[in-house]
Formats: structure tokens, C-alpha cells, sequence
């Protein structure tokens, strides 16, 4: 049953999208009827959160039944008893599942109103307290300790500071608030914290706000499998040409024992930071993160490389991650996306320009893997379509583990080929309502099939280039 509206999109980017999901060859293969639906079923699924919380370990420096150990007892903790069970994914053994339970509908909505940006509403969906800077608005008379109820405004309609706002709001659940409105709204940047603590979420999951951070990391499940896909190898050298913020980095090192060279760039220098931040939370030394421009990454002139730093010389690298900057029309929840078509459009040119860096910088024999987490056609199979044609010495690979569903119709790529990529696709099942005893009902292989379903939109690549790709 539908809580929240389909995500609301500009028109001419949902007809792009709707044109993209009723292609020619689509429509031969389904019927115009059948793909209507999974496309209705797409925007629905968009708003709504995935059936699962995918968390990954870092067996860098824990066992998987330590760490699950010890968030069984946090969860404990978190939920009064409530227990919760904590699946090990059999294809991923790092990773960890909890389902999320919801939509609750039996929840006393409150005289007492907080309005939090459609951002901040999407992260309590998945679990998260409200953090003082995404409150828009809050009751004239709100104190620290109130109950109150918290709603997104999805549309962005709620002035700043306003006392009551009768605009379009989705009721995200019941908290407490931290502060009263006239310290929230004092003007004070300091003030970053926690603001409401939900206490009664439409959506119940778990918070991981400082949740055993040297040994778990929030990931969304086809993140968690791009870097077993990308399958790297103690003592290689290997680069992530858009990095940040380091959940896949971080991965691929622990997946190499942290023995070897990962190499992790990004343009934007907080984002660096914040992968550095998390490579020494997560005790891993193998990574050398660099504020650089990935287009800008191979070195043009052959007179010697640059001490391990960037530009790099050509076929520098034994695998390489290019999990490319995207319109990211595959996350959930988003029950609004203000986007132009324009800027949705505006990524493929910039994934070429990458893409071609990345084959430039790969070894012959080497790995090249390539995501996004997005659903649009010309962003994923039209990309290796492209790919294949532009570079005869690249080969696509089938991927081990093949959790997603295989790639999309309408790129003119084979059955074959097809049968070769990832595509994991929110149209693929209807989003069920989830209570702890449909949970307890279910068998431990359905549930790990609804969350290898129920996730993220995303898609993978897998390429290796057997000689000199020009």
C-alpha cells in the first residue's frame, strides 16, 4: 500500500525517463501494457525507502560474526528489545542485512510540528534523528523535550523559520525535540546536532550515527557489490578516479587485506578529506587519496611519472573503479527531484571523457569496472554500447557475484551482452508493507531475495582490456 506520492519529477524529465522505460525494443518484448506498469512502479518505488539496511564490515579488523555480534546487542538497545533479525548475505559475506519495518499507520500525529527539508526527510526515512540544519520549521510554541511530529516538505515550498506551514508535507513520524524553536532558529552555525530524535519513524530502522564506526559501513547493497565485482588483488595498484566519500575505496583496500596501492581521487577537497577521515577510522593504510580532477588524470607527456601522485602515466594500473558522477535517479528514498532535464542529461559527456582516462590508465590484462546509481538508458547500456564500439580492445566480462537483474533493452546490445551487466531496477517488485511478523513468517533465502530486489536503482559494468584500447 502506497503511503507517499510517486516521486515528483519536472514533466520533461519524467516523459524522458517514460521514454526510456517504453522503448521500441522494450515495448516488443513486454507489451505497452506491462511496461506502463513497471514504470509506474519505478516512480513509486523511487519515494519509498529500500526493504532492507544494508551495512557492510570492515573484516579488516573484525570477524563478520564478531561485528554481528555486536550490533544484535546495539540493536537490542535501540529498539527496547525488540529483536531484529541481522542476515549475513550469502554472496556478499561482508555484508550485513536488516530489514526495515513499515509503513506503520497507526501513528498519533502531534499538535506540535517540525518541517524538515525533502534531504533531511529522505535520511529519516532510512533511519536517521533530524539534524538542526535540515529544520525548516517548527511550532510557534515548541520546547526542548516536546513531543512532536515531523513532516517533509518535498516540494521546498516552507520559508525558513516560518511557525506553521499548510503547504504539502509527508508525515515522516514522531520524535523529541533536542531544542526549543528559538534555539534552533537562533542564527547560531554551531548549532549541528541532533534536533528531534525520532522515536516513532513511519519507516522503523535503525540509526548508525556513531554505531561501532571502526567496524561497520553504511552502504547501500549494489555499492557493497561493485568492489567484489571489481575483485581486486593483494599487492596490486589500483585506482578509484571519482572516490569520495570512500565506502568503495575503503572496500577494495579490505578486500586486498590492505596489501598494495589503492588510489582514491576526487575533486572536491572536502570529499578527499572525508575518504582520508574514513581510511584511518577504518585502520586502513593502502590508500592515498588525492584532491584531482579525473579528467585530468593521465599524464600527457612520457617523461616519468610523478612520484605515485597524479596525472598518472598510461596503463599505470592493474584494475580501476570509475563509479561515475551520475543524475542518481536510482536513490531511495527521493520523493522529489527538482532537476532539469537538461542536468540529467548533462552526465553522459563527462562519463565518456572518464571513462576514456580510465582505459587510458589500465594496464593490458587489467580490470575496468563501471557504475552509476542511476536508471537512465543513455547513462548505463548506451554508455557500453558506446564503450565497445569506441574501444575494440575492450571485452565485457560476466561479474561474479551476479546479484542484480541483467541490463535493460534498448541499447542494442545482445542477449548476451545483456545477460553481462547489473542492473538493479526499483521496477522490478512492488514495495510490500513489512511487519515483524511477516519478518518472522519469512525464510532467511526469501528475505535475502527481497533485498537483493527491493534496493537501489544501479548498474555495473564489467570490462577488461585485452591489448592497447584505441
Amino acid at each position: 500500500m502506497s503511503v507517499f506520492p510517486k516521486i515528483s519529477l519536472r514533466l520533461e524529465v519524467e516523459n524522458y525517463l517514460k521514454a526510456g522505460f517504453m522503448n521500441k525494443e522494450i515495448l516488443c518484448a513486454l507489451g505497452k501494457q506491462e511496461a506502463e506498469r513497471r514504470f509506474e512502479t519505478l516512480l513509486h518505488n523511487l519515494s519509498h525507502p529500500p526493504s532492507f539496511t544494508t551495512v557492510r564490515v570492515n573484516t579488516h579488523l573484525a570477524s563478520v560474526q564478531h561485528v554481528k555480534n555486536l550490533l544484535f546487542d546495539e540493536l537490542q538497545k535501540q529498539f527496547n528489545g525488540l529483536s531484529f533479525p541481522i542476515l549475513q548475505h550469502p554472496d556478499l559475506q561482508d555484508v550485513l542485512l536488516i530489514p526495515v519495518i513499515g509503513p506503520r499507520k497507526n501513528i498519533k500525529q502531534q499538535p506540535c510540528e517540525v518541517i524538515v527539508g525533502a534531504q533531511c526527510g529522505n535520511a529519516v526515512l532510512r533511519g536517521a534523528h533530524v539534524y538542526v540544519p535540515g529544520i525548516v520549521s517548527a511550532s510557534k510554541f515548541m520546547k526542548g523535550g516536546d513531543h512532536v511530529s515531523v513532516y517533509s516538505d518535498i516540494k521546498g515550498k516552507c520559508k525558513k523559520g516560518a511557525k506553521e506551514f499548510d503547504g504539502t508535507k509527508i508525515f515522516l513520524g514522531n520524535g523529541i525535540s533536542e531544542l526549543s524553536r528559538k534555539e534552533i532558529f537562533s542564527g547560531l552555525p554551531e548549532l549541528k546536532g541532533v534536533g528531534v530524535r525520532m522515536t516513532e519513524p513511519v519507516y522503523l530502522s535503525p540509526s548508525f550515527d556513531n554505531v561501532l564506526p571502526n567496524y561497520l559501513f553504511l552502504q547501500n547493497l549494489p555499492s557493497a557489490v561493485v568492489s567484489h565485482v571489481l575483485d581486486p588483488q593483494p599487492g596490486e595498484k589500483v585506482l578509484d578516479l571519482c572516490a569520495a566519500p570512500g565506502g568503495k575505496t575503503t572496500h577494495i583496500a579490505a578486500l586486498m587485506r590492505d596489501q598494495g596501492e589503492v588510489i582514491a581521487l576526487d575533486k572536491i577537497s572536502k570529499k578527499v578529506e572525508k575518504i582520508k577521515q574514513n581510511a584511518l577510522l577504518l585502520g586502513l593504510n593502502s590508500i592515498r587519496a588525492f584532491c584531482f580532477d579525473g579528467t585530468k588524470a593521465l599524464k600527457l607527456d612520457m617523461v616519468k611519472d610523478t612520484d605515485g601522485e597524479p596525472p598518472f602515466l598510461p596503463e599505470s594500473f592493474d584494475r580501476i573503479l570509475l563509479d561515475a558522477p551520475c543524475s542518481g535517479m536510482g536513490q531511495r528514498p527521493n520523493m522529489a527531484c527538482t532537476w532539469t532535464l537538461k542536468e540529467v542529461m548533462s552526465y553522459q559527456p563527462l562519463q565518456r571523457k572518464l571513462f576514456t582516462v580510465a582505459v587510458e590508465l589500465l594496464k593490458p590484462g587489467g580490470v575496468l569496472v563501471y557504475s552509476t546509481c542511476t536508471v537512465t538508458l543513455a547513462e548505463n547500456e548506451e554508455q557500453v554500447a558506446w564503450a565497445l564500439e569506441t574501444f575494440p580492445g575492450l571485452q565485457l566480462q560476466r561479474q561474479d557475484p551476479q546479484v542484480g537483474g541483467e541490463g535493460m533493452l534498448g541499447a542494442g546490445l545482445s542477449p548476451e551482452q545483456l545477460k553481462r551487466l547489473q542492473r538493479f531496477d526499483p521496477s522490478a517488485m512492488r514495495s510490500l508493507d513489512r511487519d515483524i511478523g511477516s519478518l518472522r513468517d519469512a525464510s532467511i533465502e526469501d528475505l535475502v531475495w527481497l533485498a537483493n530486489k527491493d534496493c537501489i536503482g544501479f548498474f555495473i559494468a564489467k570490462f577488461v582490456k585485452c591489448k592497447s584500447a584505441q
